[in-house]
């Protein structure tokens, strides 16, 4: 397949700009098997999720990862952290008028204490060397600001820093929410599990190459950028148990599916075990997925890798009319937009 075979045509005004005033506030597309399109509101999943039902979320936490200052010279830099590599290095993207070269110190805004060096090149990025008075976690909460997608067209505000993060979020590392988590609150948790839904976590820290374009013309040339994961035990024997009972395995964010689909593949015995380490699957039309049953997901950019993924789920000419009827219908689309909740297509 074609990269242009993902391409559709959006308006400006359906990429949401703002969260809506509650979490819960979004409406979801539902496209399950023999029931077509269906508009309806973001709780009514509970609808769909039944007793022993495993909902699996991914426990990231987005680090306010992007930073403004100057070079030694007074240029002007923006700093978008990829991964923190040690307590005091870090890697990045680097914007200025001219790439800082090795060995220049940086300046960041807000702690004029702080002295930063570059030590070298990884790929595109930048590795940064950091001295500083604190914990480097510490220190971007306090200095750092929310990294916003490049389609929100603002500055991020103070209101960002908590809805542009889960309600679960646990473990930091993620320069990227895993939005399709964004549309829970405790309200919502607490009542599907007083269904009997039960819950499992991941973690995946989302990078900044969630949001770099396919730059091949064939998909199956193209090489999927690395991001870390966590697959523990217990969701491992969640899932068993959920398969073994009947119950489905409903993952929350393309994020989860490759968590728990590259933790299949690495499995040696049986369905899934624990992997903790770096997965660069690139799931496309094609793939045989082996452990969900549903994916709640938002709306993805045209000619993304993500909206491959879902094509991929669901089937490439589903989506691909379900999108277009979800731009007539005038969902709001990425981080901070609306909702889809897709069955695996049947064989």
């Amino acid at each position: 397949m074609k990269v242009s075979d993902f391409n559709f045509d959006l308006p400006d005004e359906l990429i949401a700009q703002y969260p809506p005033q509650n979490r819960t506030d979004s409406r979801l597309l539902k496209v399950l098997n023999g029931k077509g399109l269906v508009d309806d509101v973001f709780p009514s999943i509970a609808c769909e999720l039944n007793e022993g039902d495993l909902v699996i979320l991914n426990n990231t936490r987005v680090l306010p990862a992007r930073l403004f200052g100057k070079k030694e010279s007074g240029g002007k830099i923006e700093i978008l952290l990829e991964r923190i590599t040690a307590e005091d290095e870090f890697v990045a993207q680097i914007r200025s008028s001219r790439a800082p070269r090795e060995g220049q110190k940086l300046f960041v805004d807000g702690d004029s204490g702080a002295q930063l060096t570059v030590v070298g090149r990884q790929g595109t990025f930048f590795v940064v060397k950091v001295k500083i008075k604190q914990r480097l976690f510490s220190w971007l909460e306090s200095v750092g600001h929310m990294p916003l997608p490049p389609y929100i067209d603002r500055a991020d505000q103070l209101n960002d820093k908590e809805r542009y993060q889960t309600v679960f979020a646990k473990k930091p590392g993620a320069v990227a929410a895993p939005t399709a988590g964004l549309h829970y609150d405790e309200v919502l948790i607490n009542k599907l599990k007083a269904k009997g839904v039960r819950f499992a976590y991941v973690t995946l820290h989302v990078g900044a190459g969630t949001y770099q374009p396919v730059r091949v013309d064939s998909i199956d040339q193209h090489v999927m950028h690395s991001e870390y994961i966590e697959v523990d035990e217990d969701v491992c024997k969640s899932i068993v148990e959920t398969k073994q009972s009947g119950g489905q395995v409903i993952a929350v964010g393309t994020t989860v599916i490759r968590s728990l689909e590259s933790a299949a593949e690495k499995a040696k015995r049986g369905l899934i075990e624990p992997y903790s380490g770096e997965t660069d699957i690139f799931i496309y039309p094609g793939f045989e997925f082996k452990v969900v049953d549903k994916l709640q997901t938002n709306f993805h950019l045209p000619e993304s890798t993500l909206l491959m993924l879902v094509s991929a789920f669901c089937g490439y000419e589903r989506v691909m009319s379900a999108y277009q009827y979800a731009i007539e219908q005038k969902y709001r689309f990425f981080s901070y937009g609306d909702a889809m909740l897709l069955d695996r297509q049947s064989d």
